[in-house]
């Protein structure tokens, strides 16, 4: 694809094959061009070379790229609990609110992701988590990887041991980041539709990190497993029943090539809304935008804010039966080739959208300007945190957002009014 005038334009298949081909051995694909200038989609590989001390290159005023030179600060699943938990800790000792414990030692406002242990570095307190309630359930997933490769469960001790002897090593020493494995509790109690676990990609886009501004695509979708879950320790080995990811449940016998196992978040909130009820639909929804924000504020000191750089996330949200939504993980390059027809449409529309803020109107890139483009050139994005605006709003912008209150900003929801209301939190 291309872009033209602003907008985005599908070249024939053969066309596309061919840009790819030829891009791809270089690690980019080239998306947008005219006369004065050339615009790059690249791999996450591919940035680092760019950024690299060693052999990086100088960008000038008018390039700009798709990634932030380290944005594996949030999408390595270890890094990103690594620096929430820092997030955590830096909020306690500065007293903020939102730190807030509750009797038992949980945070009230910042429990949004499971029991997570680093391995083999920190097997010795998952060990004694796991001996604190022996009969749970953990997921096991290698740091570096996406589509569900290398990910597996246990219920046993021994399980990890054979893993690890699998792993070529005799005991829990230090091993190469490559190696490296985060363990979860699982979520055995995930909200089910027609029996079956599903979960929600989310797409967000981030402008920049200082000040924070980003966006929320209101065209996610949920992505369904084929077969009906189950938490029996018998169905542990069956990633049909508990990955929800596509390049897994394509393989089943039940994958529907039509609609590819997915609904829309629009269809969700419909479905949510006519057994739950509105107002509590209403919340999830507000918690799911307050996890991202945080997440996001989490990370942001430590990004390196390169001026040239913008970046969609893929998100990926799982909802227990209890409603409460779960960060699972965060993906720097959230696949989009299409499954099916409306996948198409969507991803379509979610490339011509980025592009338009990266570069509203098409214009010549300057990334000396502000980052913040006009209403019109949104699109189905939605403005979902403005760091600047929320300071200027003042400093209770947090825990009026936590306790559902409307704030007035676009973006949560007013509840006197039932209409959508952004939410900026400070």
């Amino acid at each position: 694809f291309r872009i033209m005038a602003g907008k985005v334009k599908w070249v024939t298949d053969i066309e596309k094959s061919v840009l790819i081909n030829n891009f791809e051995k270089r690690g980019w694909i080239q998306v947008a061009e005219n006369e004065d200038w050339n615009f790059y989609w690249m791999s996450v590989q591919t940035i680092r070379n760019v950024f690299s001390v060693e052999t990086g290159y100088r960008l000038s005023d008018d390039q700009i790229v798709n990634h932030f030179p380290n944005h594996y600060e949030l999408t390595r699943k270890d890094l990103m609990v690594k620096n929430i938990k820092r997030y955590r800790k830096e909020l306690e000792k500065e007293g903020s609110p939102l730190a807030e414990k509750d009797e038992n030692g949980k945070y009230i406002y910042l429990d949004f992701v499971p029991v997570t242990f680093m391995l083999p570095a920190d097997y010795n307190l998952f060990v004694e988590e796991f001996r604190k309630n022996p009969s749970s359930t953990w997921i096991m997933k290698p740091c570096g990887k996406a589509q569900g490769k290398g990910i597996f469960l246990i219920n046993k001790l021994s399980q990890i041991k054979k893993w690890s002897r699998d792993s070529k090593t005799s005991s829990f020493v230090s091993q190469s980041s490559k190696e490296a494995y985060v363990i979860s509790l699982y979520i055995n109690n995930p909200l089910l539709i027609g029996g079956k676990k599903f979960d929600l990609r989310l797409y967000v886009l981030v402008s920049t990190y200082r000040p924070l501004r980003c966006y929320m695509y209101k065209l996610g979708f949920c992505r369904f497993c084929t077969v009906k879950y189950t938490p029996s320790t018998s169905e542990l080995d069956n990633m049909f029943v508990h990955l929800t990811n596509v390049a897994i449940q394509k393989h089943g016998d039940d994958y529907n090539h039509i609609h590819g196992g997915k609904w829309t978040v629009s269809n969700l909130r419909l479905y949510l809304e006519s057994t739950r009820g509105k107002e509590v639909t209403n919340k999830l929804f507000d918690e799911i935008h307050w996890i991202i924000v945080q997440s996001l504020k989490a990370v942001a000191p430590v990004m390196n804010n390169d001026k040239h750089c913008f970046e969609c996330y893929g998100y990926d949200i799982i909802i227990d039966d209890k409603l409460k939504p779960w960060l699972i993980e965060v993906n720097a390059s959230p696949s989009l080739t299409s499954s099916t027809a409306n996948d198409r449409i969507l991803k379509y529309n979610l490339i011509n959208d980025t592009l338009n803020i990266a570069v509203p109107n098409g214009e010549i890139p300057d990334c000396k300007w502000n980052k913040s483009p006009p209403k019109e050139v949104l699109g189905n994005y939605e403005v979902l945190y403005d760091e600047e605006m929320a300071q200027s709003d003042g400093s209770d912008r947090d825990l009026r957002g936590r306790s559902g209150q409307s704030t007035g900003v676009k973006g949560s929801r007013a509840r006197d009014s039932g209409k959508p209301v952004l939410t900026t939190w400070k």
